[in-house]
Formats: structure tokens, sequence, C-alpha cells
């Protein structure tokens, strides 16, 4: 039985929001469901030409009352970026918490606005440690 990876769903709280930060991240719309029915929208998120592996994100217009209390649960995403020093410090200038800084030049963790971890790590090889970064203590949880 073959298998084949579809998309990863996150639950958002406040979807203009939501989609602001994913697109800071370099994401974009690929395609959209409105379920009047079901009451809900489905956004899916992916890298340029990376249709193949996108981010839906999932908005209940009435709230989400009513839904299991570990709805939420989740791990983290992950994106491969070409220059985690230049990511971080876009995030950063927009606002974004860097809560695990690329101290190592490899790897760093931010949250989206429902509190997704988000952890984004170099493309090939670490970039040799740099300021601000080495002496940026952790903020938060990542």
């Amino acid at each position: 039985m073959a298998l084949k990876y579809l998309h990863v769903m996150v639950r958002v709280k406040d979807l203009e929001k939501s989609m602001a930060f994913y697109e800071l991240l370099g994401l974009r719309e690929i395609r959209r469901y409105d379920s009047e029915e079901g009451r809900f929208t489905l956004v899916y998120l992916a890298a340029p030409g990376q249709d193949e592996t996108p981010v839906e994100l999932t908005y209940n217009w009435d709230g989400d009352e009513g839904l299991p209390s570990d709805s939420r649960h989740f791990g983290h995403l992950a994106y491969g970026v070409d220059d985690i020093y230049a990511m971080c410090q876009h995030l950063a200038d927009n606002g974004i918490t860097i809560n695990r800084p690329p101290r190592d030049g490899r790897m760093a963790f931010i949250r989206s606005p429902d509190n997704i971890s988000i952890e984004l790590l170099q493309n090939g090889e670490s970039l040799p440690p740099q300021e601000p970064w080495v002496s940026m203590e952790s903020t938060g949880h990542w």
C-alpha cells in the first residue's frame, strides 16, 4: 500500500493574521475552500515551487468552542532557508519573536500567532556563528 504526503493542518484563530505570518516566511496561498454549510475556511499555503507540500490553515468561523480540548496539539513545522540569519532578521523586523535564535548558524524556532512552533533550518552547511544571534538568549517555549 503506497503512502503519499498531502499536507499538515494547523487550526488558526485569526485567519488574516496567521496568513500574514506565513507569508512573512515566504509561503503563498495556492488554494482556498470556504464551506458555508460547515462554517469553515481551508487555506493551503506553500513555498514557491513546492505546491505538493502545503500547510493547511483551518479557520472555524464560529470559533473552536466545542472541539476536543486536545485539538491544538502539534509538534512543529520545519522549513529550510538559504540564509537563516537574514530570515530571522526579516521576521524580527516584522515583530516576530525569535524564540530560539540561530546561535549555531543552523537552527532557529519561532511561533505562529496560534502558538504553532516553526523550526527554521539552514540549507546545506551551518553558517559561521554571528552576532547578535550568538549572544541572544532563548525566549519562551519553542
